[in-house]
């Protein structure tokens, strides 16, 4: 799954528009201009497509959450930069923050795209890689999520 992909996939599921992205990006301190946006949105082989780092996508997923849940003003100085690689586990535990889902909720999300979890298996996907219940985040895994955003918050 290319980042390109993951970003296309959250925006459908939020349903989110291009003066909208644009100012997530900018809560997140990163300037996209229109040109740049619609070439990220452009699907992979086609005129115009641009491929979409994991810093780009860190921006995104990190203004979303100063959209959606504020600016957190406790952190110690300032912005930081998203990490130059963004893992599965990682974009999972953003969304999970920007749209405030507890365990439940999380849950109820993949039920919604016929995947059953246990809790004990969810919240291995957000431990500290290294830990010995530390589970990867798989792209069919992802896709079965970002599945089951849309379908929650499209069907509203």
């Amino acid at each position: 799954m290319t980042y390109n992909d993951i970003l296309r996939r959250i925006r459908y599921a939020l349903n989110i528009d291009d003066p909208t992205m644009i100012e997530i990006f900018s809560l997140a301190g990163h300037v996209i201009e229109q040109s740049l946006l619609t070439s990220l949105l452009t699907k992979e082989g086609e005129p115009g497509y641009a491929s979409c780092s994991s810093r780009v996508l860190g921006y995104f997923l990190d203004g979303l959450i100063v959209k959606k849940r504020g600016r957190n003003e406790a952190g110690p100085g300032g912005q930081q930069r998203p990490a130059s690689h963004l893992t599965h586990n990682a974009i999972l535990k953003k969304l999970r923050i920007a749209l405030e889902l507890k365990e439940e909720d999380m849950l109820d999300v993949l039920k919604l795209a016929d995947i059953q979890l246990s809790k004990a298996e969810l919240t291995a996907l957000f431990r500290k890689e290294g830990h010995k219940n530390y589970k990867e985040c798989g792209d069919q895994f992802l896709r079965n999520f970002l599945k089951g955003l849309s379908m929650r918050f499209r069907s509203r």
